[in-house]
């Protein structure tokens, strides 16, 4: 009896998205520098050879929940440009932001770390990640700016990345402190205190 191939890839493939999610949550609780293989091969019930043979390294494995989880924010922010006013983008935008970044604690640590040069391929994804962040936010916060009738000469690039970098901290606090977030209330805070 011939075995099919398409089974055997959809296994291969539903393997390396257990590996993925298993991993997800592992990075999101103990940080990249804080997970081993052995780790991710222990809560999966495998062996590191098994895992070896669908990630070559912890950091394959990082780029992939990277790119999975960054797909989920992606999400969440077009959710959020979707709202019809500005001040509905806004507060939208926010509040997802604060509760996947509770929920994926994993993201925003990366976004602060600084990783080994042998990992510069992870810096450069999470900094390409950041940056598509950046992007998409900018218009929201320029029209924001512009219909408050702040100065011209404003920085929005600048003012968008302190914009998320004062969410990241407020995400990081709350986590550090194991708080549960009012997201809500915190995203009408902000949008009251900046614009």
């Amino acid at each position: 009896m011939e075995i099919s191939e398409k089974p055997i890839k959809n296994i291969v493939q539903d393997t390396r998205k257990n590996i993925i999610d298993v991993a997800r949550r592992l990075f999101s609780e103990y940080t990249y520098l804080g997970v081993s293989m052995s780790d991710i091969a222990k809560r999966l019930n495998i062996t590191k050879a098994a895992l070896y043979y669908h990630f070559v390294s912890k950091a394959e494995i990082y780029e992939n929940v990277l790119t999975e989880v960054f797909n989920n924010l992606k999400s969440l922010i077009a959710e959020a440009l979707s709202e019809e006013t500005v001040d509905k983008k806004l507060h939208k935008f926010v509040k997802n932001y604060l509760d996947f970044g509770l929920k994926e604690k994993n993201l925003i640590r990366a976004f602060m770390l600084k990783f080994f040069p042998a990992e510069s391929k992870i810096q450069n994804c999470i900094f390409q990640f950041r940056k598509q962040v950046d992007e998409i936010i900018q218009p929201i916060i320029k029209d924001a700016l512009i219909n408050k009738r702040l100065p011209q000469n404003v920085d929005y690039q600048l003012f968008t990345s302190l914009f998320l970098s004062m969410m990241d901290g407020i995400i990081l606090d709350y986590s550090f402190l194991n708080k549960k977030i009012e997201s809500d209330k915190i995203a009408d805070q902000i949008i009251a205190a900046l614009f």
